[in-house]
């Protein structure tokens, strides 16, 4: 086992839930970093491997949404996650680097409300922090953007 796998799996043991979110945002994040330079190089199968993992990820964090408990929060992800998924789709289909940038940033700005979310439970245990629609839409990023 690698250091960074090692690493990895010490940090999702003690995580909080809200991290567990963060980890795989920044593994979709990766793997979309990943799925761009292999189409620089023109490597169409680690293209596919790299977004098709990414749609595995989405997948996991979708079947994970509570919607009863969660809501319009829920609700709001459920979409963002069906929109990431046909995009990446598209980005596939097209080789397209544009979507496929397009959606690290939309990624890495929900990533960052997820870390409000978790420095909020942290700072206040036992208190339902707030959701990370409301602090991305206040910050005018990728779900303030969201059409479902």
């Amino acid at each position: 086992m690698d250091a960074r796998t090692h690493y990895r799996e010490a940090a999702i043991r003690g995580a909080r839930p809200a991290l567990l979110v963060v980890l795989l945002y920044e593994q979709m994040i990766e793997d979309l970093r990943q799925a761009l330079l292999a189409m620089e190089r023109n490597q169409v199968e680690r293209r596919t491997n790299k977004i098709n993992h990414a749609i595995l990820v989405i997948a996991n964090l979708q079947s994970a949404l509570n919607k009863p408990a969660g809501q319009q929060v829920a609700l709001h992800l459920e979409r963002f996650y069906e929109q990431l998924r046909a995009n990446l789709m598209r980005a596939q289909i097209h080789a397209s680097r544009e979507i496929l940038a397009q959606q690290i940033t939309d990624l890495i700005a929900l990533r960052e409300a997820w870390l409000e979310v978790d420095r909020a439970g942290a700072s206040s245990p036992g208190s339902e922090p707030a959701s990370p629609d409301r602090k991305a839409s206040a910050t005018g990023s990728a779900p303030a953007r969201w059409k479902g």
